[in-house]
């Protein structure tokens, strides 16, 4: 706790918010990516005590909540047939899929698990050798190093009995898709740290330039989003558009080179559906080849399933930071996190549960 409290003191906290009050003289929007981003800004009321000029944009960076509903609908065909052991993160099991989610499957007899690691599959496979074990691998950048581990892992110990049903999504891809949307209005970007602590940055350089926009690596503690916060208005107060790294405590420019080269040898890049969204190119990773007979959706022929979205469920606008949750007819009425419509209102990173847990039912007045 004491070095969290360090990136939590509020007297630094005020001086960062009297620093961009004193540079701002116009309008800005800065989305941050992050889903976990997103929910420190709101349950630390960051977005409320901002000059009014700043707004704060919240993008799709919940991994949950972009992941496709027919991901959603595959895993659920695959989690009902005897013999799996369907292993999945605990915040995938409430997403709603097109009739019911994973624990709804395991209320009817599917052996659903929560793990804590895919690694935690891995051996789950070795020890049940009768069983078909299947990992949900999901995410960003941040996780893909663990789940291709976990993959290359099981080749190594020639486990036959494993497999993956991926559905990862890449984030500079997605910057692309949002800065070219026709009614976009974002100006400047956060950049998540924990997935520059992978990747590192440098594949942001060509955005910024392209587009003209701000791109600041950003932690997930207050004093850590300021910073970040402060760095963007002076870039957009100057007329600038430069790659800066407000997170140099964790991220370095190249990333974490083993990790990108474990990526590397197990996935390779390809077009891939957000949900709410709609597909993106070039935007998520897929299994290698060489490394197909650990494809579930192969495996269990589910590449077929096709699914739409509901009407009423407006979480597709909020990931691309065209609505803000409150705006939404749904929210807090037909979606609540008991009786959730999209991902947004369930995932631990979902704007829609922010907004929901911290009671941001109306607009934010500064």
């Amino acid at each position: 706790m004491k070095y969290l409290s360090e990136f939590r003191d509020p007297e630094l906290a005020r001086k960062l918010f009297d620093e961009i009050r004193s540079m701002v003289t116009r309008p800005w929007a800065i989305m941050e990516v992050c889903g976990g981003q997103t929910h420190s800004i709101i349950r630390n009321g960051i977005d409320q005590l901002l000059p009014e000029q700043v707004e704060l944009v919240h993008g799709p960076g919940c991994p949950v909540c972009v992941t496709p509903l027919e991901m959603i609908d595959k895993a659920l065909e695959i989690a009902s047939r005897p013999g799996v052991i369907f292993c999945s993160f605990g915040d995938m099991l409430r997403v709603p899929g097109s009739e019911k989610d994973l624990f709804r499957v395991k209320s009817e007899g599917g052996d659903v698990r929560v793990v804590y690691s895919p690694l935690d599959a891995v051996k789950l496979a070795r020890e049940n050798p009768d069983r078909e074990v299947v990992f949900f691998g999901i995410g960003f950048e941040t996780t893909a190093p663990a789940n291709a581990m976990a993959v290359f892992q099981a080749r190594q110990q020639g486990l036959k009995n494993f497999s993956m049903l991926v559905s990862h999504v890449l984030v500079p891809p997605a910057i692309a898709a949002i800065m070219e949307a026709p009614d976009n209005r974002v100006q400047a970007f956060l950049a998540a740290g924990h997935v520059c602590s992978v990747m590192g940055y440098e594949e942001y350089y060509p955005l910024s330039e392209k587009y003209k926009v701000p791109i600041v690596v950003t932690g997930f503690e207050p004093l850590d989003l300021l910073h970040g916060l402060r760095q963007v208005v002076k870039q957009l107060e100057e007329g600038r558009h430069e790659v800066e790294n407000a997170y140099p405590r964790a991220v370095r420019p190249e990333g974490n080179l083993p990790a990108r080269n474990m990526l590397t040898e197990v996935f390779e890049v390809t077009d891939r559906g957000w949900r709410g969204i709609g597909e993106i190119p070039h935007s998520g990773w897929r299994l290698k080849d060489d490394f197909a007979e650990f494809d579930a959706a192969r495996r269990y022929s589910v590449e077929d399933i096709k699914t739409e979205e509901s009407g009423l469920c407006k979480s597709g606008e909020v990931l691309q930071g065209n609505l803000k949750p409150h705006q939404c007819p749904a929210f807090g009425k037909e979606c609540t996190p008991r009786t959730p419509l999209g991902a947004t209102m369930v995932s631990s990173e979902g704007a829609c549960a922010a907004y929901y847990q911290h009671r941001r039912f109306e607009a934010v007045s500064h």
